[in-house]
């Protein structure tokens, strides 16, 4: 199987060569970082890879559009399936290939950070937390799911999963309309468990998403109008 591994980021000056350098250790094919219009060192990094394939968006458009170009280069590229991670030391690029060797078994594979429990002393922040179990309710109890992680940004696709997405969230509620047309198209789902990483706690999301219930808000108006797309059965009240 030919592999795309894909990382989207944003002004990761802090993260991104150490990072990167561990990719590239363990990533099985090539490795692609799209630049959602970083501001600060991040592009003069990259420069410094130059095995490194690059999509440079000119603005910043947003966590869900970074992956969407990811997407849109797997399918382009001619790859048989995709992994994706975060550049903010929450995944362990070690594991890349045990996530991409479930795509035997799998058109999407999703990490979880709550599956087992790898380290007894990291806690996830609690509003985050909370937030995670609720959708993660709403992706089982609508959808039919048996998930443990709703928002775990290490993932693989088939390639042939990728070609029934059609992702316009530009943002961080973007895995909703995965998961909502994923189960629409009947994808087989894979968890995997993958340790929970927490390195710096005071990450935020940007502008009204740092509150809370209005990023909970934001994820449910995102949510039903999703399944609304999808035309999808689903019991009432099953996402609040």
């Amino acid at each position: 199987m030919r592999l795309l591994t894909a990382i989207p980021v944003y002004n990761e000056e802090a993260h991104l060569e150490p990072v990167l350098a561990e990719v590239l250790r363990h990533a099985p094919g090539d490795v692609l970082v799209v630049d959602d219009g970083s501001t600060d060192g991040t592009p003069e990094r990259l420069a410094r890879f130059p095995e490194v394939k690059v999509i440079r968006h000119e603005r910043n458009r947003g966590y869900g559009a970074g992956l969407r170009s990811a997407f849109e280069a797997t399918l382009a590229g001619g790859y048989d399936g995709l992994v994706t991670l975060d550049c903010d030391g929450q995944h362990e690029p070690a594991l890349i290939p045990e996530i991409a060797r479930h795509l035997d078994e799998a058109d999407l594979v999703s990490g979880s950070r709550y599956l087992k429990i790898f380290d007894p002393s990291q806690v996830p922040p609690e509003q985050r937390r909370k937030i995670n179990v609720e959708v993660t309710r709403w992706l089982n109890e609508c959808l039919g799911f048996h998930l443990t992680d709703a928002f775990c940004g290490f993932k693989a696709y088939r390639a042939s999963a990728l070609r029934h997405f059609t992702i316009s969230d530009d943002g961080y509620a973007m895995p909703l309309q995965v998961w909502v047309q994923a189960a629409q198209h009947g994808m087989a789902v894979v968890e995997v468990p993958v340790p929970l990483i927490y390195l710096d706690e005071s990450r935020a999301f940007g502008g009204a998403l740092d509150d809370a219930e209005y990023r909970l808000n934001h994820y449910r108006s995102v949510f039903q109008e999703a399944l609304r797309e999808a035309r999808l059965e689903v019991a009432g009240g099953c996402c609040g």
